[in-house]
């Protein structure tokens, strides 16, 4: 079985629909976020973490797993769901835009990329076809294909360069894949309205399961991005998932959605909690401000992860600040507890028609 989107409902003010993401490892109830777990792992939690936080999809990384511990073993050992331990559904980013940005001495040609392990320096190379092959062995639910994503900013000629290969990529992602393998095309153009513009037309011409819009978060500033989706996803089509890559704070989620994005992934919510900063309907904030060394209630009374009610503010204060690996693990939950109940809300706001009181409700976020 391959991926299908289901159309549940729409926004009557925006663009935002409400779906489903059918998948062999379960139903994805979208506007979904994706949790990262790039080398096969959320940093501090487990998959019970994560099926409690009720994620139902996570995100995963094929240039890190092929460094280690490599995509055989994985395979050897039943797939990338049987070695994590998780039940639910599973996607693959190619590894395209960590080998462009993470290694040194990339030298990119048409026919693939070859670069240096950032780990021992060993010379790899990766194509569209063994990207794919890679991801058919771990046995995810939706592999990314193989694009290419220049970094902000860059020249016009760059844009159109990557633009032109991810297109010319796009069908030998597409040969490369098994039986019943679902894979997403990812579209460039970087701020270049008319080459997104392009750059859709020439991949949806194509059987992908899905779409990206990918090169966004890659250096832009926050107000170029905004502009980006909302020129690129109403063009994609409506009968397949849209999924905007490496986006992740609440109000560009929002602002996404409301343009008709169904998917999301970040690692800001765990990243930002191994830094002290923690999520909260009135806003981000440190938890290692003095004001919270003996506060014994929440940060935020509206945002009070069920959980974690019997840990105050300043007990979560003292472990981060005695580098405790309980501090950052408390935070990590209640940041992705969070995004759940953003998502969840999310969804039920597009059902209700009740948009407007969500976008109030998440002002300050």
């Amino acid at each position: 079985m391959s991926v299908r989107y289901e159309l549940l409902s729409k926004c009557p003010y925006t663009r935002a629909r409400r779906g489903r993401l059918h998948t062999p490892h379960g139903t994805v109830e979208t506007p979904c976020f994706m949790p990262v777990g790039t080398q096969g792992s959320v940093k501090g939690l487990d998959s019970s973490d994560l099926e409690s936080l009720g994620f139902e999809i996570v995100l995963s990384n094929t240039y890190h797993l092929t460094l280690r511990p490599g995509i055989e073993t994985i395979a050897g050992l039943g797939g990338l769901h049987s070695f994590m331990g998780w039940k639910g559904a599973v996607l693959t980013d190619s590894g395209g835009y960590q080998a462009f940005s993470l290694a040194e001495s990339v030298k990119l040609h048409d026919h693939g990329v070859e670069f240096r392990s950032h780990w021992d320096g060993t010379l790899l190379s990766m194509t569209p076809e063994s990207c794919i092959e890679a991801q058919g062995k771990l046995g995810v639910d939706v592999s990314m294909s193989l694009d290419d994503c220049p970094a902000y900013p860059c020249t016009q000629q760059r844009l159109v360069e990557s633009v032109e290969r991810t297109s010319a990529w796009a069908p030998r992602n597409l040969a490369a894949r098994l039986p019943g393998q679902a894979v997403f095309g990812i579209v460039q153009g970087g701020t270049d309205a008319a080459l997104r513009e392009r750059s859709i037309t020439e991949l949806t011409a194509l059987p992908f399961e899905g779409f990206a819009i990918g090169g966004v978060s890659v250096g832009e500033p926050t107000a170029l991005q905004h502009p980006v989706v909302q020129g690129a996803a109403p063009l994609l089509p409506s009968d397949r998932p849209r999924y905007l890559m490496g986006v992740g704070h609440p109000s560009d989620i929002l602002n996404a959605v409301e343009e008709g994005v169904d998917m999301f992934d970040c690692v800001l919510p765990t990243r930002m909690a191994r830094h002290n900063a923690i999520y909260t309907l009135e806003g981000r904030v440190n938890a290692l401000n003095a004001k919270w060394s003996t506060h014994a209630g929440p940060w935020d009374e509206g945002s009070v992860a069920p959980t974690l009610e019997r840990y105050s503010a300043a007990y979560v204060r003292h472990l981060l600040r005695a580098k405790e690996l309980l501090g950052a693990r408390l935070a990590s939950l209640h940041n992705l507890w969070f995004y759940s109940r953003l998502m969840q809300e999310i969804r039920d706001a597009i059902e209700e028609g009740a948009w407007h009181q969500l976008r109030e409700r998440y002002r300050a976020a």
